[in-house]
């Protein structure tokens, strides 16, 4: 498997030197400073390639996350010929510059989705966390969202009331911004009058709608990829869960089942996500990863531990509920196949997903859930797990 690290590019607070440093070779990373919608120019490919080459570390541009889907896309909204073929030229631009391997989302609006960036954990460290109360208040209170209360179960709706009238201007401002924080791109941000203005956007679309209008994506961009011979990945939903009212269509077996039916060419792939698809109850992960392990092109590992009313927080990579050993089998077991069938893209390139915040990097003021040390940490962790498994005597070898 091939160790990638997430790279936010010249904005990151972690340098290339850094990351070397961690055993990384792949970077993983998107010209986030282009409008969604926009052509990604060869030009601009190959300064993003050169920069990371420059470095002399021995690093390689290995993943594009992501290559975004404009919202009227997802929408269905307008004349999209325009968006579509923008999407088409930046990946002929990409695999002009050798870079093949494109994740995206196409969930609406919102990327993943935290109420808490800085939950603690044990000895001092921080995680991401999803709490369902709050996002509960958030939606009932806050956003004042017509029929959200048929979204949460009594007990959660009973706890959220009481965060609401005990929290002041400043929690709930900072419930906001969490929430916002997994907006990537061009860092555009909603307070609660925008976003009520944007969720308005999606007025009528159920998930039957949102489907269609992913079938067409799908219908555009694929063919052009097969004849690439690019790997499009989409990433599952986080949280796998209908939240603001939005549909998500990405969230379990039956989903990936409908998306990767859609088109059989290895060119439509997924991003096995085990933590977008462990915090749902009903997600066995590591059979997810066996089922559709031919069209598995990335994979983002990390672990979350569950909680009945479907809050959930990010654990340490080995701890949670996804039982990690299992799932980073099956992957070695399909890059194994591969070899087999002479392949010579056989190798999955992964990075450990988000991590805790530890030691130093209370400092370092990151990308909320990218901090240098909690990262290092998972990636050594699944390192392990890898050379064992790949030890000639291990039984699961």
């Amino acid at each position: 498997m091939l160790e990638s690290w997430r790279w936010y590019g010249p904005l990151d607070r972690i340098g290339l030197h850094e990351i070397s440093q961690t055993g990384a070779r792949g970077i993983v990373t998107a010209l986030h400073e282009i409008p969604y919608g926009e052509i990604w120019s060869r030009q601009a490919i190959a300064d993003r390639k050169g920069l990371i080459a420059a470095s002399g570390l021995d690093l390689s541009w290995q993943v594009v996350e992501s290559l975004p889907v404009h919202e009227r896309i997802k929408r269905g909204e307008g004349d999209l010929a325009p968006l579509f073929a923008n999407y088409r030229q930046s990946l002929a631009n990409l695999a002009a510059e050798g870079i093949f391997t494109v994740c995206y989302n196409f969930m609406p609006l919102l990327d993943w989705t935290r109420t808490d960036l800085a939950s603690p954990v044990r000895g001092g460290g921080t995680c991401l966390r999803f709490d369902a109360a709050r996002m509960c208040a958030l939606e009932m209170f806050m956003l004042e969202r017509e029929g959200a209360e048929n979204d949460y179960p009594e007990e959660v709706r009973h706890r959220a009331r009481q965060w609401f009238e005990a929290s002041d201007a400043a929690a709930r401002e900072e419930l906001v911004a969490s929430i916002m924080a997994g907006l990537p791109g061009a860092y555009d941000r909603y307070d609660i009058p925008a976003l009520r203005r944007a969720l308005t956007l999606y007025d009528g679309i159920d998930a039957e709608a949102l489907r269609t209008n992913f079938a067409r994506f799908l219908d555009e961009v694929v063919p052009t990829a097969a004849e690439l011979g690019m790997r499009l990945c989409v990433h599952p939903d986080d949280p796998p869960r209908d939240i603001l009212g939005l549909p998500r269509i990405v969230s379990d077996a039956d989903d990936i089942a409908w998306i990767l039916g859609r088109d059989e060419t290895l060119a439509n792939g997924l991003t096995l996500c085990s933590g977008s698809l462990g915090a749902n109850p009903a997600n066995d992960v590591p059979a997810i990863a066996r089922r559709f392990a031919p069209r598995i092109h990335f994979a983002h590992l990390r672990n979350v531990a569950k909680e009945p009313d479907g809050s959930f927080e990010e654990a340490a990579h080995l701890a949670g509920d996804t039982d990690m050993v299992a799932l980073v089998a099956v992957l070695l077991a399909e890059e194994r196949r591969r070899r087999d069938e002479g392949r010579l893209d056989a190798d999955i390139p992964f990075r450990p997903d988000h991590g805790h915040e530890l030691l130093s990097d209370f400092d370092r003021d990151t990308h909320p859930g990218y901090p240098l040390i909690g990262r290092m940490r998972g990636l050594a962790e699944l390192r392990g797990v890898i050379t064992a498994l790949s030890h000639p005597g291990t039984r699961h070898a």
